[in-house]
């Protein structure tokens, strides 16, 4: 599996695209990293289970610090909920432990589907302004963040799909805040699925070269190293401007690759 030049720069682009995603909405971007790894691991031939767990604890591992630098960048605006973002984060962390340790055992086409219907999930809350709720309590957070952690675990996002609508629509959070807060509960949660998904796939067969479990280093390091910087030019945007087109293109985009890996759509775009 040699890294070519047409290779690196997918990997690139995708990284850009999904940085960009994140730092403007609090998202992980793996609804755009998942479906373009997968395509590159079949492009070489990699089995289908194997290749959608690796492109899931990739995902999540990229997730990592391209959260990290949206976190960052809010941080500095003012615009996170340290409390929210600690409860959400370190149960979500446990949680992803448990589901990504569950993924590890299931097949292909079960975590397509669960992958797709997450995505649509999250054009659904892009596509409809949330109203703030009247249900915000503290004691019930760290119960949110499990039942999140769990679906980002088994799914391979960051969460930010389920944890914006989460903070807006039941905690009381404003929008803002709630983007911001959802990048750092990611950097968290993302750590207890991609320890899970490291542990699960140790001394698993038929993983290409460079592999920590089920974390593809080469695709990671590609990833990562274009989504880190790319997330501070959403965070920017996402301050600056309303964003009113850019999310409707996003939903566009989430709607088609949730269904596209659901096997609902087909065609022979790359995903």
């Amino acid at each position: 599996m040699d890294a070519g030049i047409e290779y690196i720069s997918l990997l690139a682009l995708t990284g850009i695209c999904a940085g960009f995603a994140s730092g403007l909405l609090g998202v992980g971007g793996s609804f755009i990293m998942v479906p373009m790894q997968l395509w590159l691991l079949a492009s070489y031939g990699i089995d289908p289970t194997i290749s959608m767990r690796i492109a899931l604890a990739t995902s999540l591992a990229v997730i990592m610090p391209t959260a990290m630098s949206g976190a960052l960048g809010h941080c500095k605006r003012g615009a996170i909920d340290w409390d929210a973002g600690l409860r959400l984060g370190a149960s979500g962390a446990l949680g992803a432990f448990a589901g990504g340790s569950l993924a590890a055992h299931l097949s292909s086409g079960t975590l397509r589907m669960a992958f797709g219907i997450v995505v649509l999930f999250g054009a659904a809350r892009m596509f409809v302004q949330p109203k703030v709720g009247h249900f915000a309590s503290k004691a019930n957070w760290a119960l949110w963040g499990i039942g999140i952690g769990f679906i980002c675990g088994i799914t391979g996002i960051g969460g930010g799909v389920i944890i914006v609508p989460v903070m807006v629509m039941i905690l009381g959070i404003d929008m803002h805040r709630a983007v911001g807060t959802s990048s750092f509960a990611i950097v968290l949660i993302s750590m207890g699925g991609v320890l899970s998904y490291i542990l699960s796939g140790l001394g698993a067969p038929d993983l290409p070269p460079h592999s920590l479990g089920y974390v593809n280093l080469v695709q990671w390091a590609f990833i990562a190293g274009t989504s880190v910087p790319s997330a501070q030019l959403g965070v920017v945007i996402s301050h600056k401007l309303p964003g009113v087109w850019l999310r409707r293109v996003l939903v566009v985009l989430m709607l088609y690759t949730g269904l596209k890996m659901m096997g609902i759509l087909g065609g022979g775009l790359p995903i």
